[in-house]
């Protein structure tokens, strides 16, 4: 085990290298990536299900107006909000908790449902609506119905960005991010109870502001923008956590000591020390993890896929101009990865309410030849 100082200096240092080494590519294009969908509009999330339903968040990032979540017809080229039209049509004057509110992730869970991830805040940096806003609203996939609405307003404040969600089957336990106010939120799928751990500790917090295409991010009021803890996966077996601020710098921590933290209040507090600095990653869009255990990663300045093999290593997936901020990707049951390359950089909350996305927008897939992890998805 290393020492809390031994493991910060090392998150350090790993971020430090990340950056020094940013730089855009403007190289060739690589003939193995294939588009799966054009679109007028970013999307930064697919997921897919074995029998060919697809699904999409829209960003809206570019001032575009319309629905959030949408089942997206490949034949038709035409999407339908989803799980209806009036979940996705919140105003000021709806009920917080039966609408979303801003979608910040969708995906479909190990139990075969539709998981959405609302922040609770009506724009980006905008103050979360509690306690009813922020919450992981369970969608029914059979009957097309929300199943079930998890809060979060208890563990979630009023700067939070509720991020992503991932889980762990064996103990009924699931991991959410909080990209706002640096944190994980642990709950309880059973009992719906929360718990935040790792709050505002090295491994959730950003020590850079993100980057891409080589330069700094801004938020619209011109301060540099630091995304805390974003992206993460849970190993195959189901023993390690992985997950990293979106400047990069992936660590880990075993699920037992999660787990346990969840009714530990001692525990909870002592975190940090059972945490392992991992990958020296890039600044990140999204990640994917397969069957594997390998792990792969967005480098939004170098618009390439890095592959983690499961003993740390990283090496070059595939590197292609197109590949502008692919953010949460997803590896399907015909070993493909998906790669929605949204341009989130160029989007309105980073440019003073100005947009510079370029459009069409694409989603993308290259072959992996490996399938999903069982504990992703189904």
């Amino acid at each position: 085990m290393f020492s809390t100082v031994s493991q910060t200096a090392i998150l350090l240092l790993a971020f430090t290298i990340s950056h020094c080494t940013a730089q855009s590519f403007h190289g060739a294009e690589d003939p193995r990536i294939r588009t799966a969908l054009t679109l007028e509009h970013p999307v930064n999330g697919v997921s897919t299900t074995p029998g060919g339903r697809l699904f999409i968040l829209y960003a809206r990032i570019d001032g575009s107006k319309g629905p959030q979540v949408a089942e997206y017809d490949r034949t038709t080229n035409t999407s339908t909000p989803y799980p209806n039209a009036e979940w996705n049509s919140y105003t000021a004057t709806s009920d917080p908790a039966t609408h979303l509110i801003r979608t910040n992730s969708q995906r479909i869970g190990p139990d075969g449902h539709l998981w959405l991830v609302d922040t609770g805040s009506p724009a980006f940096g905008a103050p979360v609506i509690l306690p009813n806003g922020p919450k992981l609203v369970v969608i029914n996939l059979a009957t097309n119905k929300v199943s079930h609405i998890y809060s979060l307003g208890n563990a979630t404040l009023s700067t939070s960005l509720i991020d992503d969600v991932r889980f762990n089957p064996a103990s009924n336990m699931a991991y959410v991010t909080d990209a706002g106010a640096p944190a994980i939120i642990l709950l309880n799928l059973a009992t719906g109870d929360t718990r935040r751990v790792l709050v505002e500790d090295p491994s959730t917090s950003a020590y850079m502001p993100i980057s891409a295409e080589g330069k700094l991010v801004h938020t619209s009021a011109g301060a540099f923008e630091r995304i805390y803890a974003d992206q993460h996966e849970v190993s195959p077996d189901g023993k390690w956590y992985y997950y990293q601020p979106s400047n990069g710098g992936l660590s880990r921590i075993q699920t037992k000591y999660l787990d346990q933290a969840f009714h530990n209040a001692t525990l909870a507090q002592e975190l940090g020390q059972y945490r392992q600095p991992y990958a020296h990653t890039p600044s990140t869009g999204g990640t994917a993890i397969d069957a594997h255990g390998n792990i792969y990663v967005s480098d939004t300045d170098s618009q390439r896929i890095v592959r983690v093999w499961p003993n740390g290593t990283m090496t070059l997936l595939v590197q292609d101009p197109r590949l502008l901020w692919v953010d949460a990707m997803w590896v399907d049951t015909q070993q493909k990865l998906w790669m929605p390359a949204a341009q989130l950089n160029r989007g309105t909350p980073f440019n003073n309410g100005t947009s510079y996305v370029v459009p069409p927008l694409h989603v993308f897939t290259i072959e992996l030849g490996i399938g999903p992890s069982p504990v992703d998805h189904a």
